[in-house]
């Protein structure tokens, strides 16, 4: 007998949805040391599967480099493990004798995790971690095309897990992926949170969904490379973002934009590092390949090399390229270099100063990405506040690529795989999101004061005003108002030494 498709795996959700649930409640008795040699015991897991799981899902997707997925996989496992290792998620996590206030960490119950296809792998670590470590269950909702390679990372973190001794089902995995189960996972009743990775339509299902959220939106974020900068250093810093698991992570530049006093300079220094400028029937070809016809991201370029680009394309260009450069002059919906492009593809702006840099970033913000990441290349502290106080984004990465440097790995943000764009990305949070973002606080408040002290100290807060007016009057009344009788001053006299306790 066949079955259909969509209601088997809707019915698996629900199984998932009932083992996740029963295993949360037990595993929400465990103590911060149980639940951390839990979630140790996974970190270490997916650690040593790091090289496996990074090939499988090269070979699976086709997506970027197998070396460099190497090293998300230990930014998922290794690395946000000693970020997240000390953290106070169980039970009391301050307390505030002197204002009586405690705090106490709940959990959110199960997690539902959608996983891409661009960083499938270090993503199912990376939120196996982060969900575990906040005390819930995490179901995982493979992309389709990274299901293989998503469901044997799966089984790593839930061996693991287990044989730490967390109870079966804490972490599950649909493994017949479908629209129809990705909609019954999201909707479904007993969903504490979902924290959702992947392309817009996703994540709007997610707010959709009835559910809490968190959702990341596309990335598209400039490169400023300001006139005080290292020009060679930040030529480089860009390059190696960019072609870092080639370009699959969406903090990664997207566009340079740099000022025309130093713009023949950036220019000779991106083709000595291996950049190539198109030319603009080059350009015209390529831009085919960025964009489908409904004006989405074209997969067919996704994570793919430079010279794989430009076969596609069928232009030539020189042995040993890294990265296609398009010159540009507008921005716009329409316009593919002036959007988020996940491969070695960058737009280059030319401007005449600062100002008009940073209107240039704001306009490319606006278009896609506002509330993601940008950089900014430059020893000017004075540039560098301006565009920290005025650029739409949640952060702004300075002197640092910006794949790693939005992930956490080259600066002191969270290491993390889902960045928040905050409220102008729409978005729940502007954070890079940890377990922190995973857990409710209870908060315990003690009694500090009396109704009857309230009552009193709001009494006196009144008579204190009234006294200050009347005292004004007698001092100098005002046009139309009555100087004070012997009497009003009699009676202030008498309430001050009253407050005053004579």
């Amino acid at each position: 007998m066949e079955f259909d498709k969509d209601l088997y795996s809707i019915q698996e959700v629900r199984n998932l949805m009932v083992r996740a649930k029963a295993a949360q409640e037990e595993f929400a008795s465990f103590t911060q040391t149980q639940v951390d040699a839990v979630v140790k015991s996974i970190a270490e897991a997916c650690e040593k599967n790091a090289e496996k799981l990074a090939k499988m899902a090269v070979e699976e997707t086709g997506f970027g480099i197998w070396q460099d997925k190497v090293l998300k996989n230990l930014l998922g496992s290794r690395i946000t493990y000693e970020s997240i290792r000390d953290m106070k998620t169980v039970g009391v996590l301050r307390e505030d004798k002197t204002r009586g206030l405690v705090e106490i960490g709940v959990p959110m119950g199960v997690v539902a995790a959608l996983i891409p296809s661009t960083n499938p792998t270090s993503t199912v670590m990376y939120k196996c971690l982060i969900s575990l470590k906040a005390g819930n269950a995490i179901v995982i909702s493979p992309h389709p095309n990274a299901k293989n390679c998503i469901v044997e990372t799966y089984k790593v973190a839930a061996q693991a897990a287990k044989a730490a001794g967390a109870p079966d089902g804490l972490i599950g995995c649909v493994t017949t992926p479908t629209m129809a189960s990705t909609d019954a996972l999201l909707k479904h009743k007993d969903i504490g949170i979902i924290l959702a990775t992947g392309g817009e339509p996703m994540v709007r299902a997610a707010y959709s969904s009835g559910n809490p959220a968190l959702g990341v939106g596309p990335g598209n974020g400039p490169s400023y490379i300001e006139k005080s900068a290292d020009i060679a250093k930040a030529i480089g810093r860009i390059i190696d973002s960019k072609t870092f698991d080639n370009g699959t992570i969406c903090a990664s530049e997207q566009s340079i934009v740099t000022d025309r006093c130093i713009a023949d300079q950036v220019e000779q220094e991106a083709q000595r590092q291996g950049g190539y400028f198109l030319t603009p029937e080059q350009s015209d070809k390529v831009a085919k390949f960025i964009l489908r016809a409904n004006g989405s991201m074209n997969p067919r370029i996704v994570g793919k090399s430079a010279a794989a680009i430009a076969e596609m394309a069928g232009i030539t260009i020189p042995a040993g390229t890294k990265v296609l450069i398009s010159r540009q002059t507008t921005v716009g919906h329409d316009n593919p270099y002036s959007r988020e492009k996940l491969c070695p593809i960058l737009a280059f702006y030319v401007e005449d100063d600062w100002q008009s840099a940073c209107r240039r970033c704001m306009e490319i913000l606006y278009n896609e990405g506002a509330g993601h990441t940008m950089t900014i290349h430059s020893q000017d502290e004075s540039v560098i506040r301006e565009f920290a106080l005025k650029k739409p984004v949640s952060r702004l990465l300075v002197n640092t690529p910006g794949s790693l440097g939005g992930t956490g790995v080259t600066t002191a943000l969270a290491p993390a795989l889902t960045l928040g764009c905050g409220a102008v990305g729409g978005s729940a949070s502007s954070d890079n999101i940890t377990p922190m973002n995973l857990l409710n606080i209870r908060r315990v408040a003690y009694g500090l004061r009396e109704l009857s002290d309230v009552r009193k100290s709001a009494g006196q807060s009144a008579c204190c005003q009234e006294t200050t007016v009347k005292a004004s009057c007698i001092a100098s009344p005002a046009a139309g108002v009555t100087a004070l009788s012997r009497e009003d001053v009699e009676a202030i006299t008498r309430a001050v030494l009253a407050r005053m306790g004579q």
